[in-house]
């Protein structure tokens, strides 16, 4: 009997690996077949998803980059790939504030991950440069339509598409916004666009053109269209303390002139907690801290009913004040600063501040080379940990400090715990981090073999990620 022939067996790990090779190699198309195909054997797996839409980005097919990027976020709402997959595939599309929101949320979630503030960088610079400052131009008469103009002329150049003419989903909508949050959200900008609807009503001026041969009603549909954008903008960026604040003013039924001062009192808050934040992002880690120290001093003057969530907002200033110091190289005025906040977190029952005051006393404490003192305060953090990606990461930290204190075992033991973690959430890129420690414990051990098929395992887990300086670090 002649012997059959083997055909080799087509896994969902094979088929990723492939794709990701054929990717590398520019063969796009090719890789698309193979990760449809692994999306066949594992439905929803959103590294796939998000593998193949980063080939469907560079094809140019950004409808479906964008709804695998959003596909991945439904499984996982705090993916970083996702958000910042997401991001990108905005910014190609022109939508630099949206992207700009999605590169915020993962930084917000990652701070670590760099690409990140790279992001924020370019979207803003991209926003300036298309944009420019709409908020010092008010419209008076139709002969300050050279303002839209501008806008529509520099977009027209950022985008090979043509802006539709007939009034988009997001423009008919705008009718059903409530008034009173559209002139919150917009400022002095709501009477400009108030403006232009008016003069969508004057027919004979909609079907006149410019000089330069653009019709005006085009020019007044670009400036809605931008207005709304911005509009949109600032409701994805305002904190959720901020929209608890004006939720508990309508409740209370304040008059019309204090609901406007508190207002204000939020979006004051809002702005300059943003400030704080994207000072120490850009490196300009003194000015962050002074920032933080004078809205400390201020927020400790208001009472509770000016800022209902008063305590936490003392302890985010506490925080952001240490991290501040830490990027100067200040340890002990940082690790005085992250006590503060879990003080205070521990006094007022906030649990999300605790465990965030516990993460940045230990990486305080990694830092300048007390790791008993970092273990036992991340040790302290596990039951306060509420995902397995972050159970992850914290497992690592800990079988990381054993590592530098020489007790290979119980670092061995905390690698495994990390691994099981990153096993359960499907991040390859903390399975790796997880494996290279447990296979560094297991050469310190002098239990070579199961180190060198650790390492084995891990240079395929780079693969995957992928990452050619892990690849390397690995092989060396």
């Amino acid at each position: 009997m002649a012997d059959e022939e083997i055909l080799p067996v087509v896994t969902f790990g094979n088929l990723m690996t492939e794709g990701t090779a054929l990717s590398r190699r520019g063969q796009y198309d090719k890789a698309l077949g193979c990760f449809n195909d692994a999306l066949k054997l594992r439905a929803g797996d959103k590294h796939c998803l998000i593998t193949r839409s980063k080939c469907f980005l560079k094809l140019g097919d950004t409808e479906n980059s964008l709804k695998d990027a959003e596909a991945s976020l439904q499984i996982d709402k705090t993916f970083p790939e996702g958000l910042y997959q997401k991001a990108e595939t905005l910014y190609t599309m022109g939508d630099f504030e949206f992207a700009l929101v999605f590169y915020h949320r993962g930084r917000r979630l990652r701070p670590d991950i760099h690409k990140f503030q790279l992001g924020i960088n370019k979207a803003e610079e991209a926003i300036i440069n298309c944009l420019g400052n709409p908020s010092a131009v008010k419209l008076e008469n139709t002969e300050e339509l050279c303002f839209v103009s501008r806008q529509a002329e520099l977009r027209r150049k950022k985008d090979k598409q043509q802006q539709p003419s007939k009034p988009t989903k997001d423009q008919k909508r705008t009718k059903k916004q409530s008034p009173q949050t559209e002139r919150q959200l917009l400022g002095e900008l709501y009477a400009d666009k108030a403006y232009l609807e008016k003069l969508l009503k004057d027919e004979d001026l909609m079907q006149s053109s410019t000089r330069q041969g653009i019709k005006v009603k085009d020019l007044v549909l670009d400036g809605i269209s931008y207005l709304n954008h911005r509009r949109d903008f600032w409701q994805q960026q305002k904190p959720m303390y901020a929209r608890v604040y004006e939720r508990k003013l309508l409740r209370q039924g304040r008059m019309q002139d204090k609901k406007r001062k508190l207002s204000n009192i939020g979006r004051s808050i809002a702005k300059d907690m943003e400030d704080i934040e994207l000072c120490l992002a850009r490196g300009s880690a003194e000015e962050s801290c002074r920032k933080a120290e004078r809205m400390l001093r201020k927020i400790q003057g208001w009472t509770e009913e000016e800022v209902p969530n008063k305590n936490e907002l003392i302890g985010n200033l506490h925080s952001a004040i240490g991290n501040a110091h830490l990027a100067m190289g200040q340890m002990e005025a940082a690790l005085h600063s992250h006590k503060m906040d879990l003080d205070f977190a521990r006094k007022h029952a906030l649990t999300d501040a605790e465990s965030r005051a516990l993460d940045n006393i230990g990486h305080v404490y990694a830092r300048i080379g007390k790791f008993q003192q970092a273990i036992n305060t991340w040790e302290q953090k596990i039951p306060l940990a509420q995902s397995s990606l972050e159970k992850a990461w914290l497992f690592h930290e800990i079988g990381r400090c054993y590592l530098e204190l020489d007790k290979a075992e119980e670092a061995q033991d905390y690698g495994q715990k990390s691994l099981q973690s990153a096993d359960e959430e499907g991040d390859v890129e903390w399975q790796l981090h997880a494996t290279v420690l447990v296979a560094q414990a297991q050469v310190k051990l002098k239990d070579y073999r199961s180190a060198i098929m650790n390492f084995e395992r891990a240079l395929e887990k780079a693969k995957l990620v992928p990452s050619e300086a892990a690849q390397n670090g690995i092989i060396a």
